[in-house]
């Protein structure tokens, strides 16, 4: 017992020296979290978690978020110790350009990150999408006998994610939905940036989280691992409610001059401090990065027992395909990310002579026509599945008694929605959706950049997309909101034209990788578009096309997105009727035309042509790269009104006169 308790000190020790040697080194970073939860990391790398760095990907591993993604050494450090791969080098190069070990976790750049945190709130919310996940995974694919999906999401919180408003908003879904494969480690450490925490900061944490529905332990020292552990047994335990295990802490623990003080949350010790930790724990002062052969050899035996809990759990999906050969196929090729044969046949396609037909309407006749045939298609909305037709008709819901359930009540909880959906994206073998109003996209920002970021293709929806909204006003007509999501890097918006291109819009977004996709759709009727007459609207996926070519060499270029293709469609009408041969283009996605080659593009703006009008009841940013210096545009310079769509129209001069006099007034 005297041996086992010297070397999980000298480990414990080892990481919270690591840490604060590579921040050092770095000259930035946070040392004091990562020191002084060096015990609770100890707890859950060695004791708790099932993983096997072999393989980071394992579908049945626990899943860990470091939310206080700042503390990221703690968790660099124990990812090269139990034998992932990373390895001192990469600690050492802790902050640099193209190092794995950036300065908050980052997924896909190094081995063993689940989720990329940051913005704190953040990794909370993801976990709760993530605990959603797994307890559908269970629900479809375990069986008698086959408990294949049954692992927990773990993660470490700060008091700055406790202030953050996204994590009580997944606080409340989780314990609302009985989550109770969330066990959360709450470093109570009393430090934020500013100083002490209680300069804001008083409220009783722990009664918040009992109301929400969790089940919460309190334990005063985080150097007790004893207690840890057994708070963490007790939190496997409770199988109902998600689980919050409050820990006290002393940030900076072992740094004489200090420790306890926001001087030690954002910055580096400094070389004489560190040489005293390293006397207060017993190390060389003179030595950096010093880890002793005993401790790496004893996190590399933890780490290489989830080698051998993975091929049981191997055995076992074998059993299974053998029991169960059409699941186990139809998971294998989620996992992979591949789509079912055939699911592209129940693709909707709609008549000319049909009666309009708002692009929400038509998207939730496209998704409920294929969900059959995805049956790892799931989602919902904030509260709005009416409004944003996002219901899944003839599936149940996502309760605490049903799992199976394939469609989401969000509530109103547009930020956590968010996240619980980059959460669920991040699990191989869903493809999540989640719908709002566009002017709610606002309330997204983090967790769309962060699919961004990622790489990863939560599919977020998005209706009223104008002030074709009409009499609801300012509030909710969105008129910024294309060109804000249009700055995102990696993120694809797509505002399709009429029926066809909403079924097409759907296709892209289900079929995209590398990214997240904004779909963006109409309240108001539309009409739909002739695909006998005008080019099909399967050239959606080309970002842009040409809809209907213009009568001889084209005068002029009529550009639109959206529900204003039907006005400028109406414009061009006019324009030929007055032998000016006018071209228009409908341009649903400026991401998907600009990977088309220069040919293509050419080929849809002809250098040659210049004299062009863009139109699109929202900003005017950005569109000047297709209009050119000789071209013009029509978008919104103010924001809306409160008045009947038609009203609007008028007022804000999205009438085919209007389009017709600008396009003239270009000519001249």
């Amino acid at each position: 017992m005297e041996n086992t308790q010297d070397i999980e000190k000298l480990a414990i020790d080892t990481v919270r020296i690591l840490s604060a040697d590579a921040v050092q080194k770095a000259n930035s970073g946070h040392p004091g979290t990562a020191m002084a939860l060096a015990p609770m990391g100890h707890v859950l790398w060695s004791k708790a978690l099932n993983y096997n760095p072999k393989n980071p990907d394992w579908a049945n591993r626990d899943r860990f978020i470091l939310s206080c993604g700042h503390a990221c050494m703690l968790q660099y450090s124990f990812l090269y110790l139990t034998g992932y791969d990373l390895s001192l080098d990469d600690i050492k190069q802790f902050r640099q350009l193209n190092s794995k070990t950036a300065g908050h976790p980052e997924y896909g750049l190094a081995p063993g990150i689940d989720v990329t945190t940051g913005p704190l709130g953040q990794g909370f919310a993801n976990g709760v999408g993530f605990a959603i996940a797994q307890k559908h995974l269970a629900a479809r694919y375990n069986k008698p006998g086959f408990d294949l999906f049954n692992y927990h999401v773990y993660a470490i919180v700060s008091d700055g994610d406790m202030m953050e408003g996204v994590t009580s908003e997944a606080a409340s879904l989780a314990g609302h939905l009985e989550l109770g494969n969330i066990i959360y480690l709450y470093d109570d450490n009393h430090i934020s940036i500013e100083g002490a925490t209680d300069i804001t900061f008083n409220e009783d944490v722990s009664a918040r989280f009992r109301s929400y529905g969790w089940h919460v332990q309190d334990l005063p020292d985080v150097n007790d691992t004893h207690a840890l552990e057994l708070a963490l047994i007790n939190a496997k335990a409770e199988a109902q409610k998600p689980s919050l295990i409050r820990v006290r802490s002393l940030i900076a623990y072992g740094s004489p001059n200090k420790s306890g003080t926001a001087g030690s949350h954002g910055a580096p010790l400094g070389a004489d401090e560190i040489k005293l930790v390293k006397e207060f724990f017993g190390f060389d002062p003179d030595k950096s990065f010093n880890v002793p052969d005993e401790v790496l050899k004893y996190y590399h035996d933890k780490g290489a027992r989830g080698g051998a809990a993975e091929e049981k759990w191997n055995k076992l999906f074998a059993d299974y395909k053998a029991a169960y050969p059409e699941l186990a196929a139809e998971y294998e090729a989620a996992f992979k990310g591949e789509l079912p044969e055939g699911w592209l046949d129940a693709l909707p396609v709609f008549k000319a002579s049909d009666p309009k037909m708002a692009t929400r309407v038509a998207s939730g006749k496209t998704l409920n026509a294929l969900a059959a045939g995805l049956p790892n298609l799931i989602g919902g909305a904030a509260d709005l599945a009416p409004s944003t037709e996002t219901n899944l008709k003839g599936f149940d819901s996502f309760t605490s008694e049903n799992r199976g359930g394939r469609n989401f009540h969000f509530g109103i909880r547009e930020h956590a929605m968010g996240s619980a959906l980059n959460g669920m994206a991040l699990t191989k073998g869903v493809l999540p959706f989640g719908a709002t109003f566009l002017m709610f996209s606002e309330y997204m920002r983090p967790p769309i950049r962060l699919a961004a970021i990622m790489k990863v293709s939560p599919i977020f929806v998005y209706t009223h997309d104008s002030i074709g909204l009409g009499e609801d006003g300012t509030t909710h007509q969105p008129v910024e909101q294309l060109a804000s999501l249009r700055s995102i890097p990696n993120v694809t918006i797509i505002r399709p034209a009429d029926a066809n291109e909403s079924a097409h819009a759907w296709r892209v977004a289900i079929e995209k990788k590398g990214g997240p996709t904004v779909l963006v759709f109409t309240r108001q009727g539309l009409p739909i578009l002739d695909q006998d007459k005008y080019a099909k609207a399967e050239n959606l996926e080309k970002g842009a096309y040409v809809l209907s070519e213009a009568s001889k060499n084209p005068d002029l270029i009529l550009m639109a997105t959206g529900s204003e293709v039907a006005l400028i469609m109406d414009a061009q009408a006019k324009l030929e009727a007055e032998g000016i041969s006018t071209r228009v283009v409908s341009m649903p996605s400026w991401e998907l035309f600009e990977k088309q080659d220069a040919a293509y593009k050419e080929s849809v703006f002809p250098k040659a042509y210049k004299k062009r009008l863009a139109v699109e009841m929202a900003s005017p940013m950005g569109w000047h790269k297709y209009t050119t210096d000789e071209g013009d545009m029509l978008g919104m310079t103010t924001f809306g009104e409160s008045a009947p769509a038609d009203d609007l129209y008028k007022h804000f001069g999205f009438t085919v006169d209007n389009v017709v006099a600008r396009a003239k007034a270009l000519l001249k």
